[in-house]
């Protein structure tokens, strides 16, 4: 899931400094998940903001909505009847890309209220890892499970760098060497002998460095 943070509170109010009226928008998506956009986090958001306006002297009015998902255009369209005139701004509790699927929707002042930071897993309560570099070209099969791309700190195809000590990644010697973990993995499944196939240099075409990516099923599109 995308894991994500809020920003502070005084910034998101320096983007709706001017804003008289705004549209407070969650999401019951991945961020509901890391307690960063869901309802609560919303009406939080939401009070707080109004507060601190009151403190200023330059009262907010509020509007509450959290949507089930904010990448989904459905979804967002159940927003058409907040999204009023007087409504000067809107503020979304969402990752990058639920904040740019409002904007392109409607013709109105969005600001994020979070910080995208990354996709991750739970891997205890209120902790979350990154674990995939959406890279486009997995080859999760080859390493017993364990990303070389995200949890190698240098990103490594071909086995450790050599300055790891007693399992330790050498950059955080909190951080597990990933390729520590891989042996350890592909040992304990007898695979050790993929390890010995060399890598090819990584296609990051395929990644972001190929630009903006999409995917298409024809198998589920309208015209397929």
């Amino acid at each position: 899931m995308i894991i994500a943070e809020g920003k502070p509170l005084v910034e998101v109010a320096g983007l709706i400094k001017d804003a008289k009226k705004v549209l407070v928008v969650g999401c019951g998506g991945c961020v509901t998940v890391c307690l960063a956009g869901g309802e609560k986090e919303t009406g939080i958001l939401a009070a707080e903001l109004r507060l601190l306006r009151k403190k200023e002297g330059n009262p907010l009015e509020t509007v509450e909505v959290t949507l089930t998902r904010q990448c989904d255009p459905e979804y967002v369209d159940m927003l058409n009847k907040y999204v009023t005139d007087d409504v000067d701004a809107i503020v979304s509790l969402a990752c990058g890309v639920g904040v740019q699927f409002l904007a392109e929707r409607y013709n109105k002042w969005v600001v994020p209220a979070l910080n995208t930071k990354f996709a991750g897993g739970t891997v205890a309560h209120g902790v979350w890892e990154e674990r995939c570099g959406l890279c486009g070209e997995c080859i999760l099969y080859k390493t017993g499970g364990i990303c070389p791309i995200i949890r190698c700190s240098k990103s490594i195809l071909n086995g450790p760098c050599g300055g790891s000590q007693g399992g330790k990644c050498e950059v955080n010697p909190e951080t597990p060497c990933a390729w520590q973990l891989i042996y350890d993995r592909m040992q304990a499944l007898g695979k050790l002998d993929l390890l010995m196939e060399i890598q090819p240099p990584k296609d990051w075409s395929k990644s972001r460095d190929g630009g903006p990516r999409k995917v298409v099923r024809e198998d589920v599109t309208i015209d397929g």
